[in-house]
């Protein structure tokens, strides 16, 4: 995946904070969004949210279907409205959130041994259950290879030393990541 210019970054951040805003306020999708340059591209696309330095949201695509834009103004809004692990963000919040976007690498299948923290993310597969870990995850958490490994498997909800097995596939993916957040 090419590096981004610092426009294209603040375009995205732009596209993506309407996104959330357009979600909280009015219950809907973006409907509006650039479909020229990186926008029209098919793009893996993962967005968090922060409230209070806290998670607050994280939606992403994996294999896109759609062109970017469209895939980033829908996981704005579902990371916003949709993630099970929290409740509907609140207009209050909107002013204290903060985004970050993950644009994600093609999957390539791996060993544990290949595994780079810090550097690659994780997905973790067993037959209709999967698990994915971005890379900062480990990082933030300060996890090595094999809790990040155990952390992808329970995030899949499979036990801990699913990756073990020889059924299990393992893929790596790296990120360009980049949030409002580093730019205050």
């Amino acid at each position: 995946m090419p590096s981004l210019s610092e426009e294209e970054r603040n375009e995205i951040l732009r596209v993506a904070r309407e996104s959330v805003t357009e979600a909280v306020v009015h219950g809907r999708v973006l409907s509006s969004y650039p479909h020229s340059g990186i926008f029209e591209r098919q793009i893996g696309v993962f967005v968090t949210l922060h409230v209070g330095g806290k998670l607050r949201g994280c939606i992403g695509v994996i294999h896109p279907q759609e062109e970017f834009g469209k895939s980033l103004t829908q996981t704005a809004a579902s990371a916003a409205l949709e993630d099970p692990r929290f409740h509907k963000m609140e207009p209050m919040e909107l002013e204290k959130a903060e985004i970050e976007i993950s644009l994600l690498s093609e999957m390539e299948p791996t060993t544990a041994e290949e595994i780079e923290v810090g550097k690659d993310g994780l997905v973790v597969e067993r037959g209709i259950r999967r698990g994915l870990l971005l890379p900062q995850v480990a990082v933030e958490h300060h996890l090595d290879r094999e809790r990040f490994l155990e952390e992808t498997c329970l995030k899949a909800g499979l036990p801990r030393d699913t990756w073990k097995d020889a059924e299990t596939k393992i893929y790596r993916f790296q990120c360009e990541v980049f949030s409002e957040a580093k730019r205050a």
